[in-house]
């Protein structure tokens, strides 16, 4: 049995980057990690921002590292962004999105399809292959006046090599260029947490909510009436905390911590 400030944890959402890898190398034990899950009877779900790969790309790669996942264990930014172009173009058609494959694949499924011409909205994100040019044409299509939708803020990336730009970092280039600001669907906002606590069938208060971020993770599992975890393997830091409100439930070195 596991308890984070007085409360039975009975299920997790747990964020990837910086908390179960960096880029390719695991921080743990990962398939240790999940047995111990499994074996203290607690549900999991993995919640992240990182819109770059698809749901079916994050199973694989957990595949890799001895861990079986179920796709519906795996909710992500771009599937997040999507969920809110629906809510304002209830029949899907033609948008112009600026990001990573797995954006248009995920607006793809959603109804959605790439197109400069009669584009009703601007839906973006981080793309590896980001440059000068495809800002330009963004930031072009947004002046236009269409909505603009954007997957996340995180404005860096955790890597081995050390703390690289993210997706907030296009985010800061497109919304200066064009005095516009997106509607952002990744974490903090609750759509990724309600998702999760859907499937998850459990409640905020038996919750956990596993990240390294604290403006994201943090405040968003808080937002979410959620337990907190912070770990301290990504991007933000103990010295981060000393300014930080609201502070989190429990603090600890490495996810593997919770059951050592």
């Amino acid at each position: 049995m596991i308890k984070v400030n007085g409360s039975v944890i009975k299920a997790a959402i747990l964020d990837m980057d910086g908390v179960l890898w960096r880029s390719q190398t695991p921080l743990c034990d990962l398939p240790e990690l999940f047995l111990n899950f499994d074996k203290h009877g607690i549900s999991v779900i993995l919640a992240t921002n990182n819109g770059t790969n698809t749901i079916a790309q994050y199973v694989d790669k957990l595949k890799g590292y001895g861990v079986k996942v179920d796709s519906n264990q795996v909710v992500t930014s771009t599937m997040a962004v999507s969920y809110l172009a629906r809510k304002h173009f209830p029949e899907g058609g033609p948008v112009y999105i600026s990001g990573s494959q797995a954006l248009i694949d995920t607006m793809t499924e959603y109804g959605f399809y790439h197109s400069k011409e009669n584009a009703q909205a601007v839906v973006a994100g981080l793309s590896w292959d980001c440059n000068y040019e495809s800002i330009k044409n963004t930031s072009l299509m947004i002046q236009k006046g269409l909505p603009f939708f954007f997957t996340n803020p995180d404005p860096t990336y955790p890597t081995p090599e050390g703390i690289v730009p993210g997706a907030g970092t296009l985010l800061a280039a497109l919304e200066t260029a064009t005095g516009v600001k997106a509607m952002l669907a990744g974490k903090p906002l609750p759509f990724l947490f309600e998702v999760a606590l859907e499937r998850l069938g459990s409640d905020p208060s038996e919750t956990i909510v596993v990240g390294d971020r604290l403006n994201t993770d943090i405040q968003g599992g808080f937002d979410a009436r959620c337990k907190t975890v912070f770990v301290l393997t990504g991007v933000n830091s103990r010295e981060d905390l000393k300014n930080w409100s609201p502070q989190p439930d429990l603090t600890i070195n490495n996810i593997q911590d919770l059951f050592d």
